[in-house]
């Protein structure tokens, strides 16, 4: 089975972003390392989103699509690319479909951050990257990745205020971009740094940076607790 993916790399190390399966990336020091893990992501991806897919896990060969060279950090996955495909506009029917993806994330984020005994216990050490330092807690992280919400809605010409609730932000968020007449043109717009932005990218965002955070959250949860913690996102 072929696999389209878009990749952002550089001499630190690489992103793949998986087209088909919004969201769905892997990512490793090197290209090798990073399709590695494909099989995993993909297969815990389609349950997570509920996909009626049968897809042989053991023969996918990846076809890169898209490329960028990025001097971003993109070994704690950093990002700026927009992809070809986000480009243009889409149907009422394609944005509903992706509408629903982005809220189910932050309702399955907010379910498994719920799901921890002690939202400010953690076994990790504090370390320092692009943004400042990493989150280690739960409820670290779970801020954390709200509180991006805000970011990316500036960046395609919206003014938002974050709530605390990030189930409650995201479905405000949505209302607000559905409040944009011409939301389905899909309009390319310049943000922050002229980094590329478009609606299709920023609701991209939105589950992807769930799952880089959600997969961080499970792994501390099970390290620090040593207990099943809930786990909507099928992670290993």
């Amino acid at each position: 089975m072929k696999l389209q993916v878009i990749m952002e790399y550089n001499d630190e190390g690489y992103l793949f972003y998986f087209k088909k399966y919004t969201g769905a990336y892997v990512r490793g020091k090197t290209k090798e390392e990073a399709f590695s893990k494909i099989p995993q992501e993909l297969d815990s991806y389609l349950k997570w989103s509920g996909m009626d897919e049968s897809i042989p896990l053991d023969s996918i060969e990846p076809q890169i699509i898209q490329e960028k060279k990025s001097s971003l950090k993109i070994n704690d996955a950093d990002s700026d690319i927009i992809f070809e495909s986000e480009k243009t506009p889409f149907s009422y029917s394609e944005y509903s479909e992706l509408e629903k993806l982005v809220l189910r994330s932050a309702y399955d984020f907010s379910n498994m951050y719920e799901s921890i005994p002690d939202k400010d216990q953690t076994v990790l050490k504090t370390r320092k990257t692009f943004y400042g330092n990493v989150p280690v807690t739960a409820r670290e992280m779970y801020e954390h990745t709200n509180n991006v919400t805000s970011y990316y809605a500036r960046e395609i010409g919206i003014d938002f205020t974050n709530d605390p609730d990030i189930l409650k932000n995201r479905l405000n968020v949505m209302q607000e971009i559905e409040k944009k007449e011409d939301f389905l043109l899909n309009n390319i717009l310049h943000g922050s740094y002229d980094e590329l932005w478009s609606v299709h990218k920023a609701l991209r965002r939105f589950i992807w940076h769930d799952r880089i955070h959600a997969r961080a959250m499970y792994r501390m949860a099970l390290k620090t607790f040593k207990k099943d913690i809930y786990n909507p996102f099928f992670f290993i």
